[in-house]
């Protein structure tokens, strides 16, 4: 039980997490701004600005770094894992999010004669665009300088 405390006070830990979540209400809040209304549902929809995978894997990157030193080990797979995460988010599930909406289309064609056809339609908004993934890999940064172990803040 003793190893479980020791986790909540681990402060690279806590901040990736931290930046994550306010990675996570900056989508309401552009999302406020861009329509208008509270949507909560983009808390937990894939996508949007900004990417709280890249905000929370460039702050473990960016953590690391200040703890273990930018010349260690620990450091080069922290920065391997968020460029692996960020191209994923970017460039895989972007991609797949294209494919989806053009089976979508594909479906909708072949059976507008058969409206008794009830298939779920595909998720086609998988990824973040480059932009949204740059942007959360400076917020991620950002926090990682102002909330991390050499924080300007702590």
């Amino acid at each position: 039980m003793q190893d479980f405390g020791n986790i909540l006070h681990n402060q690279v830990l806590l901040v990736s997490l931290a930046a994550s979540l306010i990675a996570q209400g900056l989508k309401i809040i552009i999302d406020l701004i861009q329509n208008g209304k509270i949507n909560f549902r983009v808390l937990v929809e894939t996508g949007g600005m900004p990417s709280s995978h890249s905000a929370s894997v460039t702050t473990l990157a960016t953590c690391v770094g200040q703890v273990q030193g930018w010349d260690s080990t620990e450091f080069a797979i922290a920065t391997v894992f968020a460029i692996i995460v960020m191209y994923d988010a970017a460039g895989v599930r972007q991609a797949a999010g294209k494919q989806a909406k053009v089976l979508n289309q594909i479906v909708d064609e072949m059976f507008q004669e058969h409206p008794e056809f009830n298939e779920d339609r595909l998720k086609e908004l998988l990824g973040h665009t480059p932009v949204q993934v740059i942007v959360g890999s400076i917020l991620g940064v950002a926090i990682a300088i102002l909330l991390g172990p050499a924080g300007l803040l702590l």
